[in-house]
Parts: C-alpha cells; sequence; structure tokens
C-alpha cells in the first residue's frame, strides 16, 4: 500500500492538462448531481458548488425538492427536475445520494440511474439504500461505465452488514470487499481515506485534520471527485486526487484561521479552486 509523506504539499496523485485558448465549456464535462429531499437541498448544493469551483464544464443539480429554484450563492449552476440528470451531455459524471433520503422514490431514482452508460458516483443516502438490496447492487455490479462508491465507515458497515468498528479494525481489507461486493472504484473514507479499485494498489492519502469531521464535508468531496472525472480522469485517479485536493483544502482553509474548530465545508471549496490551479494544472 502506497503511503505519501506526511509533511509538505506533496505532488498530486495526477493532474489536468492545461486547456487552449480555443476551449469550450462543453470540453470539460457535465456533472449531474441528484438528491435535495425536503429538508436537505444544501447537500446537493455543496456537490456542485465543488464541482463547478474544480472546473466542470456544466454542473446540473437536480433536486427532488422542487421548491428550490435557484442557487442564490453559485447562480452559474443549473438546477433542473431530477428526470433531466437522465439525459446529460457527454462526458458526465452523475453524483447520486447527496441528501436524497430513503423514500420508495429515492430508491426509484436510484434504479434509474444506475444502468446509465456514463459514470456514476454513489454517495450518503443512496449508499444506504444499497445496503442490502440485492436487485440495486446487481445493476451497480452490472455497469460497464466507470462507478465510484464513497462511504464513510459507517455506511461500509451497513454494506458489509459488518460494525464500523470491524471496517475501522482491517480498512485495507474492509475496502476489497467492497470492491468484490460494488464492483465499484472504493473511497473509504475518514482519517487517511483509502482508495481502491479491482485493477489498483490500495493508494492512501495524508491530507486532511480533524476539522473536517464536519457535515457536508463529504459533499463536497463528491463534488471534486465528479469534477475531475468528468474532465477526462480515470475512476481510480479523480478518485483518489479528490480526495487528495479535499484534504489539502482543509489543511489550507485551517492555516488561513478557519478552523479546525468550526470548519464548515463551503469555507474549502474557494481553497480546492486555488490548489487545483496551483498544483494540478500541467503547464
Amino acid at each position: 500500500m502506497k503511503t505519501m509523506p506526511t509533511s509538505g504539499l506533496y505532488p498530486p496523485p495526477a493532474r489536468l492538462p492545461a486547456r487552449p485558448m480555443d476551449s469550450h465549456k462543453g470540453d470539460f464535462g457535465a456533472v449531474g448531481i441528484l438528491g435535495g429531499a425536503p429538508g436537505m437541498a444544501g447537500a446537493v448544493l455543496l456537490a456542485g458548488r465543488a464541482a463547478l469551483a474544480c472546473g466542470a464544464g456544466r454542473v446540473y443539480v437536480g433536486l427532488l425538492d422542487a421548491r428550490v429554484a435557484v442557487d442564490a450563492g453559485t447562480p452559474e449552476l443549473m438546477l433542473a427536475a431530477p428526470e433531466r440528470l437522465l439525459a446529460l451531455p457527454r462526458p458526465a459524471c452523475l453524483v447520486a445520494g447527496p441528501g436524497l433520503g430513503l423514500a420508495a422514490a429515492a430508491r426509484e431514482w436510484l434504479r434509474a440511474v444506475l444502468p446509465l452508460e456514463h459514470a456514476v458516483l454513489v454517495d450518503a443516502d443512496a449508499l444506504n439504500l444499497l445496503a442490502g438490496d440485492d436487485a440495486l447492487l446487481a445493476l451497480l455490479r452490472a455497469r460497464a461505465a466507470p462507478s465510484l462508491i464513497t462511504p464513510h465507515p459507517g455506511e461500509a458497515a451497513r454494506l458489509l452488514g459488518e460494525t464500523p468498528a470491524a471496517v475501522q479494525a482491517e480498512r485495507p481489507a474492509a475496502l476489497r470487499r467492497l470492491q468484490r461486493l460494488t464492483g465499484a472504484c472504493v473511497v473509504l473514507k475518514g482519517a487517511h481515506s483509502l482508495v481502491g479499485s479491482a485493477e489498483d494498489e490500495v493508494w492512501r492519502n495524508e491530507t486532511g485534520n480533524p476539522g473536517m469531521a464536519a457535515p457536508g464535508m463529504g459533499d463536497v468531496l463528491a463534488g471534486i471527485i465528479a469534477a475531475l472525472l468528468a474532465q477526462g480522469m480515470s475512476a481510480f485517479d479523480a478518485a483518489r486526487t479528490g480526495v487528495w485536493l479535499h484534504g489539502a483544502a482543509g489543511d489550507a482553509a485551517v492555516r488561513a484561521g478557519l478552523g479546525p474548530v468550526g470548519l464548515a465545508a463551503s469555507e474549502l471549496i474557494p481553497h480546492a479552486r486555488r490548489l487545483l490551479n496551483q498544483y494540478l494544472v500541467t503547464d
């Protein structure tokens, strides 16, 4: 298992190419975010804002709560009915789960998303819907396009039918069990998040800090990973580079005096954009 240096802002796992002068927003992919049931719209908006700040050409937010018509803080986000996400312009990555809820309607949306022929990232409530649902798990395993899951230890435990303590006791082995169960590239979140896929050895992250144990951090991470994948990175590279960037942004926010106590997920986004442009774009 690769362990990165523990001090300094070491080189990121992968980089994006420089953008040519004649670039068009369609060159940088589309990200869709499905979720935001009533009372949980903030989750999809955080993910959408992170995806936009990290370079996705277009970001569509499919809210289950139809009362939300615009994100006043980021009007560049395209808020749409959930069905709009079933026909994203390609290349694309669809994130399913932030604030999705566990209602029957949420399960039906997840069932509609999993057969799509572009990348899908399953997070948050969508992971809990998957747990113990053989039909949904079969749809996930049958996918030919890139698939990612991003569980924290509690979600991983529910998927595996184990306790969080068992997951934490041997995290690399738990990641491999998750990969075999789902067929997806796996981000096992937590201190020193792990990333692994069927083709790659387990990679361990060293960025991040305790201030990131706060609401909405996973939503921001999902948006970052989706943006990198939509711009052309492989699922494994997008996952580990997104984890690296997310943690490095948290570290930068703490150095700026925003934490660790009281650090908010939304405060990571401008730091992630700055670090992406500083470290992740080749000349």
